[in-house]
């Protein structure tokens, strides 16, 4: 049998431990054939091998001259993967070769990973960058700094480099938490003269830290001083780092200008507000994981007018799943306008801004583009037509219509008149502006 001779070659390469207790538990599904599948204890056990002993199994392969073959590692779906000491205080046993210390991590959300973050322009590099560095992949290099508002999806990428990093290496000592844990612990060290345990942690058990919010540090020397002297130690090695703060390294104040000057040494990476398609994706996702059936016109509406925080699109969501169950009726107009007033505290009345605003949705460009000079026809047609419907559905003068769009009283008549013109000899253009105008009544 294959695998057997592939055992007798690893005896001569293996200590007689590291082989009978890496080598030895490993079972062979297919005794002979293209690929040699191997099933490993539990998944911790299985990315163990594969990280360390992975190139002697395909050495051993060569020598018995089945060079060629394939080695597939995998785990059973359920397995006991926490060997316990018998006893009252069921502390974890650690097997040779395996670090002493392991992954310190918060507690983390089950749905902020890779697969549940929604991808847009204006988050696609943290997501990248994020995606990379927990794969070990140092196209981004090893450090980055993402700086963004409250609920823009920070804490989601962190909680899915973690997921990804327990996953697929779980071997991996990750070091996870938050600034104000970070000095927490540091303070408690501090108090209990035990300083060298804190050090020898970060500086030498240590593959990969993710601290979030580093702007809270403000004021505290102390503490920015010894997250210095680690990043330091860590950068120096080529341990991977992930840092998090609501403002970019120079606007945080009152901070050691060491500890600023590393924060800028690797990529810096701002997440801002969602776009509308990526809104879109948003709530289509999370009316998915809550089984609320929405209209494609009732998630437009909910992208159009809720913007920003994106746990506010997570509350709507939420709030309208409640509201449909205690009703026992599927969500409607009526009951999306009041669960998005009370978020966003709208007006019912339309405002030749948000006449803009959506219009700029329904043709998938940019409000900055209508307020721009570009005289293309794909910016110009729905300038022209917000203008035409500001001037029909709002009492503002052309003066205030204009400002929403960065012109004058006599660009918006021009507008108003060369829409109207359309409107009467082209059925398209007719069709268009009845459609928004149903949408804007509605």
């Amino acid at each position: 049998m294959l695998w057997e001779q592939v055992k007798d070659v690893l005896k001569d390469k293996l200590t007689a431990t590291s082989h009978s207790l890496w080598i030895e538990p490993i079972q062979c599904e297919t005794p002979d054939g293209p690929t040699l599948d191997l099933i490993c204890p539990d998944r911790f056990f299985c990315s163990w091998v594969s990280e360390n002993y992975l190139g002697l199994i395909q050495e051993s392969l060569t020598e018995v001259g089945r060079e060629g073959v394939a080695v597939r590692l995998s785990a059973p779906q359920k397995s006991n993967q926490n060997l316990m000491l018998p006893g009252e205080n069921k502390q974890q046993l650690r097997l040779p070769a395996v670090p002493e210390v392991r992954s310190l991590v918060r507690n983390l959300h089950p749905r902020y990973t890779f697969d549940e973050f929604m991808v847009g322009e204006s988050n696609i590099l943290a997501q990248s960058a994020c995606k990379a560095i927990s794969q070990g992949d140092t196209s981004f290099g090893s450090y980055l700094y993402i700086h963004a508002g409250t609920g823009l999806g920070k804490s989601h990428l962190t909680h899915a480099v973690a997921h990804e990093i327990l996953t697929k290496s779980p071997g991996t000592r990750l070091h996870y938490l938050t600034a104000q844990q970070f000095s927490t612990e540091m303070v408690f060290k501090i108090k209990n003269n035990d300083m060298n345990t804190f050090k020898e942690k970060y500086h030498n058990h240590c593959d990969m830290l993710l601290v979030e919010d580093v702007h809270t540090l403000t004021g505290k020397l102390k503490t920015q001083e010894e997250l210095n002297e680690i990043l330091d130690v860590l950068m120096k090695s080529g341990k991977r780092i992930i840092l998090t703060g609501a403002v970019a390294p120079k606007g945080i104040r009152d901070i050691d200008e060491g500890i600023r000057s590393r924060m800028t040494a690797g990529l810096i990476s701002s997440i801002s507000s969602p776009d509308l398609r990526t809104r879109l994706l948003i709530i289509r996702r999370k009316a998915q994981n809550n089984n609320l059936e929405l209209s494609e016109f009732l998630v437009d509406y909910i992208a159009q007018n809720i913007k920003g925080d994106i746990r506010q699109l997570e509350s709507a969501i939420v709030g309208l799943k409640a509201k449909s169950s205690l009703l026992q009726m599927k969500p409607d107009l009526e009951m999306v306008k009041e669960i998005v007033c009370e978020l966003a505290g709208l007006e019912r009345e339309l405002s030749s801004e948000r006449i803009r605003d959506f219009v700029a949705g329904q043709f998938n460009v940019r409000t900055a583009d209508l307020q721009s000079k570009s005289r293309k026809r794909t910016i110009a047609l729905p300038r022209q037509i917000s203008m035409y419907l500001a001037r029909k559905y709002t009492d503002e003068g052309l003066a205030e219509i204009g400002q929403a769009f960065n012109r004058d009283h006599s660009t918006v008549l021009h507008s108003i008149r060369v829409i109207t013109e359309a409107m009467a000899r082209n059925s398209s253009i007719r069709g268009q502006v009845d459609l928004l105008s149903k949408k804007l009544q509605e």
